[in-house]
């Protein structure tokens, strides 16, 4: 499968985050976006609050110019992030009121961000989701219409 030179760069991050145990969602330099960026929190300037994905005056500049950050733009780069803190369990924008799960850096947790930032890379990039399992198990979806012809 061919895939792009951001998505490898950003799976290649990822992993070593994942296994060297220095991916936290709370953190910016941490986070999925975080890791990507080279552990750098320069993106949080992107918008008003971790976690949302409306950009704030400085985050539409850069759009404006197409600027892009190891090849996202900032309204990737928040939805990359949105997604990441979703699938480990935060109700979004970041905030203490909200819920977040008891041990963010769970392993099971930390995986569920994964699993679904990858998916989301996949689509980004339009190359097949490297985290659906059914294509490996020849698995096909039955509809009800197939089940009323047996």
């Amino acid at each position: 499968m061919k895939t792009t030179k951001r998505f490898n760069s950003a799976i290649h991050k990822l992993y070593n985050a994942f296994h060297s145990n220095t991916l936290h969602p709370e953190c910016c330099k941490h986070c999925a976006v975080g890791n990507i960026l080279d552990n750098t929190d320069a993106w949080k300037h992107l918008s008003d609050s971790h976690g949302s994905t409306k950009l704030n005056y400085l985050g539409q500049v850069h759009s404006s110019l197409g600027r892009q950050f190891n090849g996202y733009t900032p309204k990737e780069l928040l939805a990359i992030e949105v997604v990441f803190l979703e699938a480990c369990g935060y109700v979004l924008p970041l905030h203490h009121k909200n819920k977040k799960p008891k041990n963010p850096t769970d392993k099971d947790t930390l995986f569920n961000g994964l699993s679904a930032v990858v998916s989301y890379l996949c689509k980004l990039d339009n190359i097949p989701d490297v985290m659906d399992c059914n294509a490996l198990f020849n698995y096909k979806t039955i509809h009800i219409e197939q089940l009323q012809n047996i």
